[in-house]
C-alpha cells in the first residue's frame, strides 16, 4: 500500500475531497516524523508503537573485502505491533 492508496481509502471512507484526503493524510505523517525526529515514542492503541533508538558505533566487516569498518552510531526506527494488530494479522 503506497501513500496514495491511503489517501484514496481516506476519500472513500470519509467522504473528504482528495485534496482534503490529501492534506489528512500528510498532516498525519508531518506530526508523526517531527515527533519521532525529536525522539517521541509514538504509541497508536489498537496499531503498535514507534519508538527510536539510539545505536551505538560499533566494528563491522565489509563482506566483498573482509576489511573491518567503523559502524557510526545512528538512530533508528522500531516498530512493535500490539495485540490486537497480531491477533488480526494472524486469524486471516
Amino acid at each position: 500500500m503506497t501513500k496514495i492508496d491511503i489517501i484514496q481509502s481516506v476519500y472513500d471512507k470519509l467522504g473528504l475531497s482528495k485534496k482534503d484526503s490529501a492534506k489528512v493524510v500528510e498532516s498525519v505523517f508531518a506530526i508523526m516524523k517531527d515527533n519521532l525526529a525529536k525522539g517521541e515514542k509514538i504509541k497508536i492503541s489498537g496499531f503498535g508503537n514507534f519508538v527510536v533508538k539510539e545505536k551505538k558505533s560499533r566494528r563491522g566487516r565489509n563482506p566483498q573485502t573482509g576489511t573491518e569498518i567503523e559502524i557510526s552510531p545512528r538512530r533508528v526506527l522500531s516498530f512493535k505491533s500490539s495485540q490486537v494488530l497480531r491477533r488480526a494479522l494472524n486469524n486471516k
